[in-house]
């Protein structure tokens, strides 16, 4: 790989190497992992094949740094003239190093959060150290605290298929950087030898490793799989970014006193509960999903309750227990007299120890379902830690009560016994079928039994696991309050006269640019509804709504999807303001920023007044989850990054400049809409656009990926994109290097306010524009036009290829002259060093495909799909989402 380059192209990939700026010790990284990969292919590979990559890969190098067609040539030459089994080679060779530079960086990055902890520069802006700083600064110190205090970011997973690449993959790519970090320890110096060596083994095995999924995971696979991210991450970085947040507001007293900060995170999830559009979540499924979770939460505690239980080796004479410490003692022997006597033997004058030991027993109690010890619910076992911690204090031992013991109770108040709070999603249209088929009196179909079985099953699951493991149901495409009253009808026939629903917090789901706009008449309709108003009163006025940005922006181009949000959000928040509700804003965003994606923190700080104070929440999925939440040090810095904007967001300087912003540029926001929106629909609605679609991207062939258990369509032709999922209409705009699920329309939004010094000045003074701006730079930097341009050639309609090429041009003009500087993401280095190190590896890949996808159309119709074409494009789309480090 990069250091293999033949003497006669050591010029060119010099040159390109040097114009990337890498970090020394990132380059040394990406090296090291180059030569083993290197290595593996001369030693694994089929004859031949070493030299192969390399051709291909110093020539698309020379093709990004030439830009001439000839050098271009050259490259998609080389890729046409391996057979087809040779490419799938070559394919699988670029895809391995991808997830190397990808851990490369990674681990740069880790080792610069590592740095600068250790450093000067421990508080950078956008920190919960700084946001509470100015916060401070603005509102008072007690105003402050407050608002840290009230604070809620509730990430949601989900499993939407865009993690293109399998769980085998990912876990050989966690044991390599498990290595790379001991590779990086001095004292490992005599180790060198031994860890390249397990290093090499381990890149063998990627190597070898089959690439793709033999077969769509189910739903349950999928629950397991994203409990890996909670069992190795998130359940000891979630309190450690507590820990770190309440040392900044304690200084020196931290550990020694009661913490300041409450536990802010809340975590939830999808998986195993989306069945909008998906048949295989069930009810069985979704109960199996809260069981596993459940298992592992409880797991973890009865461990952490063990281990933190043995360090408390504090004698009776020099830390005496309270009254209530021993009547809690007096009890829990009672209730297990055998384990008790066993452990008093173990502890001998050692109260304290002691009872967490009996806890931890309660706990494994609750696991196991043994009723004469299990906790009734986690509140219940909050009571006990707490009035252990109260002894401890009592006792003048507060660092043991507010060291490992506090961590525990945080612990314990963020996953409770369920771990992430689940929740039930559905099409409204399916809701008013099943009611018209209750109504109607008939025998009920299957699909109507499983709707109010559903039901039931969130009754078991809060009796089982606590009111929080399970209530909020979401309603996809709500276009009316009837649409959200719909669940409450359900819940009760589903329980039948004599029954209790179970507590739903019934959520909207706004998708369309239509249904945007009518959300605030919705909401003030339904609130009305006696079952809404009923559970406002018990929850202090508390509504959640959701804003999808998939649908929206799919509905009307990404420009006036943006600006629909934001106005959407505006007038939901000024309505729940005067209606004196606490709004929480869901927000439906996607990895990819034809779907919301894109840095959260910067688009909180965008959000219009009031529609933020102090709580956040938002979908994460596929590669986004791992990216975010897969290490311990990157999770801890995007919680802390993500908490600092929320608690930001509502300062008065962040709202008042958003607010004059909107209305100063009101008038720039409005010709923006409208000539986007027209533009856009110069494109989706020409006849003949969606099999023109279908066919200048993989879009059909990415059904036959196995990224999940989801269909990629709600059963339509291509003949029409209505019920296109917006995860594989995003996911194949990707794919072809286009992007313009994230930009188009944006170049004649520009070109029609025409004035560039106003634009400056908008990208300058209003963060929802400079946002957007930004977003689109990184979906055009991604972008390349010369192979967008052999993608759009299959299809032979030169009208909509041209159009297309046109505004994707205009529009890079225009971000260029608005942001200033000769290239896109000139003012963000670190970003645009990423895309350059990757594209001209990604452009061997997209050659790959093209040739696959090429040989595919050009079939007789009727002929059956060469099977091995199908499996080099496949390996092709999962290489290409490894180097754009995105899907869907």
């Amino acid at each position: 790989m990069p250091e293999a380059a033949q003497p006669e192209s050591i010029d060119v990939v010099g040159r390109f190497d040097a114009e990337q700026e890498i970090p020394e010790r990132m380059r040394a990284d990406v090296r090291l992992l180059g030569a083993l990969l290197g290595q593996v292919l001369r030693e694994s590979g089929s004859p031949g094949l070493f030299e192969d990559v390399e051709r291909l890969r110093l020539a698309t190098i020379h093709a990004y740094t030439d830009e001439t067609d000839l050098a271009f040539s050259a490259a998609a030459s080389i890729a046409d003239e391996l057979t087809v089994a040779r490419a799938d080679e070559v394919a699988r060779a670029f895809t391995a190093y991808f997830h190397l530079v990808n851990l490369a960086e990674e681990h740069q990055r880790v080792r610069a959060l590592r740095e600068r902890e250790g450093g000067a520069s421990r508080n950078p802006a956008d920190s919960v150290r700084s946001a509470y700083a100015q916060l401070s600064s603005e509102l008072g110190e007690e105003a402050a605290l407050e608002r840290l205090q009230g604070m809620r970011f509730h990430p949601v997973f989900t499993a939407h298929p865009t993690e293109a690449r399998r769980r085998a993959v990912s876990a050989s790519i966690r044991r390599l950087a498990d290595l790379l970090d001991e590779h990086d320890d001095p004292k490992g110096e005599p180790q060198r030898a031994r860890i390249e060596r397990s290093m090499l083994e381990e890149i063998d095995t990627l190597w070898r490793t089959a690439p793709l999924r033999a077969e769509k995971p189910s739903p349950v696979d999928e629950v397991r799989s994203i409990m890996a991210v909670f069992d190795e991450t998130l359940y000891t970085a979630i309190p450690a970014v507590y820990r770190r947040i309440d040392d900044v507001l304690r200084g020196e007293r931290s550990g020694d006193a009661a913490p300041l900060v409450h536990p802010f995170v809340r975590i939830g999830t999808w998986v195993g509960g989306d069945r909008d559009g998906n048949p295989f979540v069930t009810s069985g499924v979704t109960k199996q999903a809260a069981a596993i979770a459940s298992e592992h939460i409880l797991l973890g505690l009865e461990r952490t309750a063990a281990r933190v239980g043995r360090t408390l080796t504090l004698d009776a004479t020099s830390t005496p227990p309270s009254d209530a410490l021993l009547a809690l003692w007096r009890r829990l022997r009672s209730a297990d007299e055998e384990a008790a006597a066993e452990i008093a033997k173990r502890s001998p004058n050692e109260p304290h120890r002691r009872v967490l030991l009996l806890l931890s027993r309660r706990i494994t109690a609750t696991r196991t379902r043994d009723a004469d010890l299990a906790y009734r619910d986690p509140e219940e076992l909050l009571a006990d830690l707490r009035v252990l911690q109260d002894s401890l204090v009592r006792a003048n031992a507060p660092r043991q009560a507010y060291g490992h013991l506090q961590q525990f109770i945080w612990q314990v108040e963020t996953f409770g016994f369920h771990l992430a709070e689940l929740e039930v999603r559905q099409h409204s249209a399916v809701h008013a079928k099943v009611l018209g088929e209750i109504e109607a009196g008939g025998p009920l179909s299957e699909q109507a039994e499983e709707v109010l079985q559903v039901v039931r099953t969130i009754a078991q699951i809060q009796q089982r696991y606590g009111p929080r493991a399970a209530g909020r149901y979401i309603v996809s495409f709500t276009r009316s309050a009837d649409d959200l009253a719909a669940v409450h009808r359900l819940a009760r026939a589903a329980v039948g006269p004599d029954g209790t629903p179970p507590v739903l917090d019934v959520v909207p789901l706004f998708e369309t640019f239509a249904d945007l706009q009518a959300a605030p008449q919705i909401l003030a309709e339904i609130v009305e509804h006696p079952e809404f108003a009923a559970r406002l009163e018990a929850t202090g006025r508390r509504l959640e709504v959701m804003l999808g940005y998939s649908d929206s922006s799919k509905d009307v181009g990404p420009v006036a999807a943006t600006l629909a949000l934001y106005e959407a959000q505006r007038r939901i928040a000024t309505w729940a303001h005067e209606q004196d509700i606490v709004l929480t804003l869901f927000h439906g965003r996607g990895g990819a920023l034809g779907r919301g994606g894109g840095p959260a923190n910067s688009a909180i700080l965008a959000q219009p007044p009031h529609s933020v104070d102090g709580r956040f929440k938002l979908t994460e999925q596929g590669e986004v989850i791992f990216a975010r939440y897969g290490g311990t040090d990157i999770a801890m810095r995007h919680i802390d990054q993500v908490a600092a904007a929320v608690l930001l967001a509502s300062a008065p300087s962040i709202e008042t400049r958003n607010e004059e912003a909107a209305t100063r540029f009101a008038e720039v926001a409005a010709t923006m809409d409208a000539t986007s929106r027209e533009r856009f629909f110069s494109l989706v609605k020409a006849p003949g656009f969606a099999p023109w679609f279908a066919t200048v991207t993989p879009m059909e062939e990415i059904g036959l990926l196995a990224l999940g258990s989801r269909p990629a369509r709600r059963g339509l032709s291509v003949e029409s994109l209505e019920d296109l999922r917006a995860i594989p209409w995003v996911f194949s705009w990707t794919q072809a290097r286009i992007n313009l699920t994230g930009w188009f329309g944006l170049g004649s939004a520009l070109e029609a306010v025409g004035d560039e010094a106003l634009l400056q000045e908008a990208y300058r003074d209003w963060p929802l524009f400079r946002t957007m701006v930004d977003n689109v730079a990184m979906g055009l930097a991604k972008a390349d036009q010369r192979i967008a341009r052999h993608y759009l050639a299959l299809g032979d309609r030169e009208d909509l290829a041209g159009l297309v090429l046109e505004e994707m041009d205009r529009t890079r003009d225009w971000v260029l002259r608005i942001t200033g500087g000769g290239e896109l993401l000139t003012n963000k280095p670190v970003l645009q060093r990423a895309v350059k190190m990757r594209s001209p590896y990604v452009d061997a890949l997209s050659l790959l495909q093209l040739r696959a996808l090429r040989a595919l159309r050009e079939a007789p119709d009727g002929v059956p799909a060469d099977p091995e074409l199908q499996r080099l494009l496949l390996l092709s789309v999962s290489g290409v989402a490894a180097g754009l480090q995105n899907t869907g």
